[in-house]
């Protein structure tokens, strides 16, 4: 067995890593944003590092398989995942965001994640090849992971209509008729919740295959889907009032918190009815 390397002082300097490539000026993507908001970006960087140093050292794999993976969670979560629903309903969504703004946000998540990943694996000595010894886990018949993704998609739809129906709608109040009210969404938004629902089970399922126990698995995705997105939300920003911010952060954080749960549970079921072990 691998002797973890980290600590405290391996999560603070990733903390403060991420806080300023939060928060820097990038030329032609995003200006000073001033000195209050580095605060919040202290916090969320602290927190997104705790949950990335976690899957960085309970990863079977190292070097540049581990990077690449990080890199694909990470951008995935912070960024692909929640800016292909804006880039969906961007005809919806134009009083809220331009189009010109979308390109520059995914740049931005690509810088992000391209600059910490690598960096967070040498911090943690994850960058060489390591001897370990694994359990082999039982493998799956294609036909069955393709109903189990089905399923993770169908459980996210209504992960996601039941959160925001019974949790943000009443906490939003009056605000989610102000910001949302004059929004029609259109008849195929449950049809692309599931799509959305299959991608999440993609990257449940890459999380499976890099931990050496599937329930660790299942802790580090739930972790993973709800801290990385729902810090997003913390700091302010100029496309949600206050409400409406926090609001969504209690959602987001709750529902993907359950959903990545369930998600792995039903991913790493065996055929026979079985958990892995």
């Amino acid at each position: 067995m691998m002797k973890q390397k980290g600590g405290l002082p391996h999560v603070l300097f990733l903390t403060l890593i991420l806080a300023l490539l939060f928060w820097i000026p990038i030329p032609g993507l995003r200006e000073f944003a001033g000195f209050k908001k580095f605060l919040y970006f202290i916090v969320i960087g602290f927190l997104d590092a705790v949950v990335l140093s976690y899957l960085v050292l309970y990863s079977k794999w190292s070097g540049w398989k581990l990077i690449a993976s990080v890199f694909v969670l990470f951008y995935g979560v912070m960024t692909f995942m929640s800016q292909i629903e804006t880039v969906v309903f961007l005809n919806y969504l134009q009083e809220i965001v331009t189009r010109g703004e979308i390109p520059r946000l995914f740049i931005e998540g690509i810088i992000i994640a391209g600059v910490f990943s690598p960096l967070a694996v040498f911090v943690y000595g994850r960058n060489k090849k390591e001897s370990l010894t694994v359990l082999k886990k039982a493998s799956q018949s294609p036909l069955t992971l393709v109903w189990k993704f089905l399923l993770v998609g169908v459980v996210y739809m209504f992960v996601y209509l039941l959160f925001g129906a019974f949790v943000f709608k009443p906490l939003a109040g009056e605000a989610f008729n102000q910001f949302y009210g004059s929004i029609q969404l259109p008849a195929w938004i449950l049809p692309f919740q599931v799509l959305r629902g299959v991608l999440w089970g993609l990257m449940a399922f890459l999380i499976l295959k890099m931990m050496r126990e599937w329930k660790r698995a299942r802790l580090m995705t739930a972790l993973l889907f709800s801290v990385i997105m729902g810090t997003l939300l913390l700091a302010p920003n100029p496309y949600m009032p206050e409400k409406i911010r926090l609001a969504h952060f209690v959602e987001v954080s709750v529902s993907n918190f359950i959903f990545g749960w369930i998600a792995v549970t039903i991913l790493a079921k065996k055929n026979h009815g079985t958990n892995q072990k």
